[in-house]
């Protein structure tokens, strides 16, 4: 039986898939024998679900799904056509405020609390060219789309955000077509990223700019 695991405190436990309901069992033990208070966890669906049944065995804890997810895989990348109007560029350091302000928006509206602090998520995006801005013709900024460092030759598409009042414009494709582009151009081998499995309009959206869905993931939060 084997499996990985990482946690970093206060976050969920992140799961990789485990051999069998064996080594979930066997997991949960040695994670409730050693004392720990795990908040959640996060996996593919099937050994998410597997772990949180065995660690509410284990510790007689409640558990109730957080956050389904989908994760995509970038195919032959689609543009939808016709394009809005307007442009592409790199945040700067102009665009802190902004970018800070858009973070917490995207965190309310998906009902999660973000993993950093507004203002540090945002220099630590800026810092390495992180997010990208659709501007309309008069240069305002009208949806972002983060992306992560190449890794292992994968770049990860988040968040991808358009304020309330401008959906339903295509600045959320458009924004995101652009990101594709330079992760390919950068040498990207893949191109991921994820959405929330009860949102019919981004799942919709990212499948016809060319992402092909590999395997949904659940998040389980953890209380007594």
């Amino acid at each position: 039986m084997s499996g990985a695991f990482l946690w970093t405190p206060p976050h969920l436990l992140a799961l990789s898939p485990l051999a069998d309901d064996a080594a979930a069992e066997e997991l949960a033990g040695v994670l409730a024998d050693a004392g720990l208070e795990l908040p959640g966890v996060g996996a593919e669906s099937a050994t998410a679900a597997t772990f949180s049944a065995a660690w509410q065995r284990r510790t007689h804890v409640r558990a109730a799904v957080s956050f389904p997810q989908r994760l995509y895989r970038l195919g032959t990348l689609t543009p939808s056509e016709p394009s809005p109007a307007g442009s592409a560029r790199v945040a700067t350091g102009a665009d802190r405020a902004l970018l800070a302000r858009w973070h917490g928006e995207f965190h309310e509206a998906i009902g999660e609390k973000g993993a950093m602090d507004a203002g540090e998520w945002a220099d630590a995006r800026i810092a390495y060219g992180g997010v990208t801005l659709w501007e309309s013709p008069d240069g305002t900024p009208v949806a972002m789309a983060g992306n992560t460092r190449k890794v292992a030759g994968q770049v990860r598409i988040a968040p991808v955000f358009t304020p309330v009042g401008l959906r339903g414009r295509g600045y959320a494709g458009a924004v995101t077509v652009a990101v594709s582009r330079a992760a390919l151009a950068a040498g990207a081998d893949e191109v991921l990223l994820f959405t929330d499995v009860g949102n019919p309009t981004s799942n919709e959206l990212y499948q016809r700019l060319g992402f092909r869905p590999v395997r949904d993931f659940t998040q389980y939060s953890f209380t007594r």
